[in-house]
């Protein structure tokens, strides 16, 4: 199926991409990886889910934060390739979850972003490898923040 159906299928839409934060690449292709910079769980520039996983978030709230950083992910990757059709797999995540002091559970929270994955381009394309970090601190009080790296 085309990538951009089974997103609304899905009940989402790209968003814009995001704004750089820096002195950056929002993507560096070497071959045929491309490996994403950090993706908030912002939602034009502005912060859309913040706050700390165990304190003022919910593992839940947590894990939609990470489904919008897979939106801003893909939105990147759209405006770089010009076609998300392009892609082959899903590579990597390396997730930061902003945690209160206690909270374990960050495999869970971006269990959010990887179920997205896995739903949108399947079982063996979606889904690959990863890491859930906690953190104390995210930019601007974001609560995930998530680099990928895809094949194409």
């Amino acid at each position: 199926m085309d990538v951009y159906g089974r997103i609304k299928e899905l009940g989402y839409e790209l968003p814009p991409a995001p704004p750089k934060g820096g002195i950056y690449k929002p993507v560096k292709q070497s071959g045929n990886l491309l490996y994403i910079s950090g993706q908030g769980a912002t939602k034009n520039g502005v912060p859309a889910v913040s706050g700390k996983v165990g304190a003022e978030r919910t593992i839940e709230e947590g894990q939609e934060a990470a489904r919008i950083c897979t939106l801003n992910a893909l939105s990147v990757l759209d405006a770089y390739l010009g076609d998300l059709n392009k892609i082959k797999s899903v590579v990597k995540l390396l997730a930061f979850v902003a945690s209160a002091p206690g909270f374990n559970s960050q495999p869970k929270v971006v269990d959010g972003a990887s179920q997205l994955l896995k739903d949108i381009f399947g079982e063996e394309n979606g889904v690959g490898a990863r890491s859930a970090i906690s953190t104390n601190e995210l930019p601007g009080d974001i609560t995930v923040e998530i680099e990928f790296i895809f094949e194409i």
